[in-house]
C-alpha cells in the first residue's frame, strides 16, 4: 500500500512509502483488539475504592435491645449493615486489576488497529517531524495545514523529542508518542494517526 509523504508545513511532497503489508494490510482480529484494550484500561485503574464495614465503622458494640420478649426479630448493634449510618456489607475493598497478555497477542492487535485505520485512510505519514523551538504555535499550524484542528490525532515518532513533545502537550486532541511506546487503544482513541517516515521501519521491526 503507498501513502505519500507530507512535508513539515504539511503539504504533500513528490514522495510516496509502501507501508508493510505485515503490519498495515492484514486481516484484523477484532477480538485480539478486544483483549489488548481490556488490558490497557484495567492496568489505568487504581484499584484505591473502599468502603467502610461494620468492624470498622465507629460507634459501640451494645445491642440496641434485648434479644427476647420484644415479639421482633433480634437485632444486633447499630454498626451493623442493614441500620442507616452502619457499615456497608461486602463494600469495595483495594484491589489490583491487572493482567497479563501474551506478546504475539497484542502485536496481533497492534497490527490489526493500524490496517483498520490504513483502511479508512487514517494513516499520514511525513519526511520530518522536528521542531526548532517548542513552540505550541508551530504544532498548531502544522495540525491545521493537515486538516486535523477537530480530529483526535496521534503522532508516533521514531524517538524522543521533547520540542516536538513540548510544542503539543497544550492541545487537548493531540498525543505524542514514540515507535517503542504506542499501544491499541491509542491507534484506535485517534482518528488519524501521523507517522514519521523515519519511525515506519521502526514499528515495522517491533511488530514482526
Amino acid at each position: 500500500m503507498k501513502v505519500n509523504v507530507y512535508d513539515s508545513k504539511g503539504t504533500v511532497t513528490s514522495k510516496s512509502v509502501t507501508l508493510s503489508e505485515g503490519v498495515f494490510g492484514i486481516d484484523p482480529n477484532n477480538h485480539a483488539i478486544y483483549l489488548d484494550v481490556k488490558q490497557h484500561l484495567a492496568n489505568r485503574r487504581q484499584g484505591t475504592h473502599k468502603a467502610k464495614e461494620r468492624n470498622e465503622i465507629a460507634g459501640s458494640t451494645k445491642k440496641l435491645k434485648k434479644q427476647k420478649g420484644t415479639g421482633g426479630a433480634r437485632a444486633g448493634s447499630a454498626k451493623s449493615g442493614t441500620r442507616v449510618g452502619g457499615g456497608r456489607i461486602f463494600g469495595p475493598r483495594p484491589r489490583n486489576y491487572h493482567f497479563k497478555l501474551n506478546l504475539k497477542l497484542k502485536r496481533l492487535a497492534r497490527k490489526s488497529a493500524f490496517s483498520y485505520l490504513a483502511k479508512n485512510d487514517g494513516i499520514i505519514v511525513m519526511d520530518n517531524l522536528n521542531f526548532e523551538a517548542a513552540k505550541t504555535k508551530d504544532f498548531s499550524s502544522l495540525v491545521n495545514s493537515l486538516n486535523l484542528t477537530n480530529d483526535k490525532v496521534l503522532f508516533i515518532l521514531p524517538e524522543k523529542n521533547d520540542n516536538v513533545y513540548l510544542a503539543s502537550r497544550n492541545l487537548g486532541k493531540v498525543k505524542v508518542v514514540t515507535a517503542d511506546s504506542f499501544n491499541t487503544y491509542d491507534l484506535l482513541n485517534a482518528k488519524k494517526v501521523v507517522l514519521a517516515e523515519n519511525s515506519l521501519e521502526k514499528i515495522e521491526k517491533i511488530l514482526n
